[in-house]
């Protein structure tokens, strides 16, 4: 007989904080059991501003779920894209002069650069350690290549990073409220390993998200996540400098980009449909102006 056991997962972004249960149907398969949503308070610029405030929000919604599914939780999976990450991808190398790699090799590479990054990144803590890629005797081997003869290895990782005072908050808040986090996700990775399952071609690519107030780049490579960078603007400037070269009103300019299609097949003379201009003053505005 099955034991329940749900997963309590909890994201952290830019505008919400997102509470979840999961419980397990089969092998890597979850159902949703729960979800609540609350607005996201007490961190701004990326950083915890009021450790008490987002204490208790996470430590209330907690309860209500528990209450809610008469199960108490003792770890949870945290998702965050509102904090802080920085990358750095590092190659080790080994020669082996026609001996076999060993498992000891790869560990040793890992060890290696994971040492340098501790020297060179004092103040920050390592999220997450991804295989980018592996070069045996300079080609490319889609797999970790244990067991395999050669003369020269290479391996590269990408290292996700956080600040440690980021990391001690986010840690200081789940130990009050009696929760060991039992793993921390970036939600770029998530997105990015969901576009590569669905995608099997698909292991290398950019995703660009732009919010209302924020947007964001990363860069997923091998199906590992290697770039992410953040911006402090989004669609909001956009939309107020197309107002400002146009003369429309800034809710008639949102309502364009939301109903026109992006497509490289729009033909030079296509002007913007009357219909979005409320019949008021009606321009001549081309879809496409190359």
């Amino acid at each position: 007989m099955k034991i329940y056991s749900p997963t309590l997962f909890i994201e952290i972004n830019y505008t919400e904080f997102i509470f979840a249960v999961g419980d397990e149907t089969g092998q890597d398969s979850f159902k949703l059991i729960h979800k609540s949503i609350n607005p996201i308070q007490g961190i701004e610029s990326y950083k915890i501003t009021d450790f008490d405030l987002v204490f208790n929000i996470i430590k209330k919604n907690i309860y209500l779920v528990e209450q809610e599914l008469k199960f108490t939780f003792k770890d949870v999976v945290l998702i965050i894209n509102n904090f802080r990450r920085s990358f750095i991808n590092l190659t080790g190398y080994q020669k082996l002069n026609g001996s076999q790699i060993l498992k000891e090799n790869i560990t040793y590479i890992l060890n290696s650069l994971k040492s340098s990054i501790d020297e060179t990144e004092s103040k920050k803590t390592i999220l997450h350690i991804f295989n980018s890629k592996y070069n045996l005797d300079k080609k490319k081997i889609e797999n970790l290549p244990i067991g395999l003869f050669g003369d020269f290895y290479s391996h590269e990782l990408s290292f996700s990073l956080i600040n440690d005072n980021d990391y001690k908050n986010i840690n200081n808040i789940f130990d009050k409220c009696n929760l060991k986090i039992k793993k921390i996700l970036l939600k770029s990775f998530v997105e990015g390993s969901h576009i590569s399952d669905k995608n099997n071609e698909l292991s290398t690519f950019f995703k660009i998200k732009i919010n209302e107030n924020n947007s964001q780049i990363f860069y997923f490579e091998n199906d590992a996540l290697k770039f992410e960078q953040n911006f402090n603007f989004g669609s909001n400037l956009i939309i107020q400098d197309i107002s400002k070269i146009t003369a429309l009103e800034k809710d008639v300019v949102k309502k364009i980009i939301n109903n026109i299609k992006l497509t490289t097949n729009i033909p030079k003379d296509a002007l913007i449909e009357k219909d979005f201009f409320h019949n008021k003053i009606i321009l001549k505005l081309k879809k496409n102006s190359y």
